[in-house]
């Protein structure tokens, strides 16, 4: 099974928008031709879909995606409208990938840059991984980890430990797969039982500069996108660059 994250788009209505340091739709389409040739199997894009939340927007991500030639879905990040998203491509909670399973988390909080799952949604993340002990992958917008980036950990998930503490009891969990943050990263984290893999990945946007104390845009990385190979029990991962 192979898996594709594709995040933070970041689109316009007007398809010719710039951003800080380039064309957000022009980059996403030159990151789906590239990833079109490794044939995924599933495409699942992160959040931040768009930066002005217009309808325009979407449909512009929608169209782009058809290109496509495998089923994709999306989840919501802190600058979506998820009730428009949910009107252009509905928004799903899980999907089955045969033996393995792919939970979606929605961790936006209106208004804020910040993530958050809260009680309710923390609940039936635990009844979901109580009912199915296939090995799953968690996806979300904001990283349940601190980074290294002062700016950018204050805006990750506000209940992060809470999320952990969750999913302890589940080794079935061996992945977390976040957007939000703009560039690659990889890290384990470690529970009293197991690990679970935390994978971040590039932007089809801007890219963010790994490790500033404060907001800086990184200009000399490429636009990207993380495929995942999922095996009987196990998952490799690598992020892919691409030229624009």
């Amino acid at each position: 099974m192979r898996l594709i994250q594709i995040t933070d788009l970041h689109l316009y209505a007007d398809p010719q928008r710039r951003s800080r340091v380039g064309f957000p739709l022009r980059q996403l389409h030159a990151v789906i031709a590239h990833a079109r040739q490794r044939r995924p199997d599933m495409v699942i894009v992160t959040g931040d879909i768009s930066q002005d939340e217009t309808p325009a927007s979407y449909r512009l991500a929608a169209d782009a995606f058809t290109r496509l030639d495998c089923p994709w879905f999306w989840l919501p990040g802190n600058h979506d409208d998820s009730q428009v998203m949910d009107e252009q491509q509905a928004l799903h909670d899980e999907l089955d990938l045969g033996a393995w399973r792919l939970l979606l988390l929605n961790t936006q909080v209106s208004g804020h840059a910040h993530g958050e799952l809260g009680q309710a949604r923390l609940q039936a993340l635990a009844e979901r991984l109580e009912e199915d002990d296939r090995p799953t992958l968690i996806a979300m917008h904001h990283p349940p980890v601190e980074i290294g980036s002062s700016w950018m950990d204050a805006i990750g998930l506000v209940d992060r430990e809470t999320f952990w503490q969750t999913i302890a009891a589940y080794a079935q969990v061996r992945g977390v797969v976040c957007g939000h943050i703009h560039q690659a990263f990889a890290h384990r984290h470690a529970m009293a039982a197991h690990e679970v893999a935390v994978f971040g990945t590039p932007a089809t946007a801007d890219q963010f500069l790994g490790g500033a104390e404060s907001f800086a845009v990184d200009e000399a990385s490429r636009p990207g996108y993380r495929v995942f190979e999922l095996h009987d029990q196990t998952v490799t991962s690598w992020v892919e660059r691409v030229e624009v």
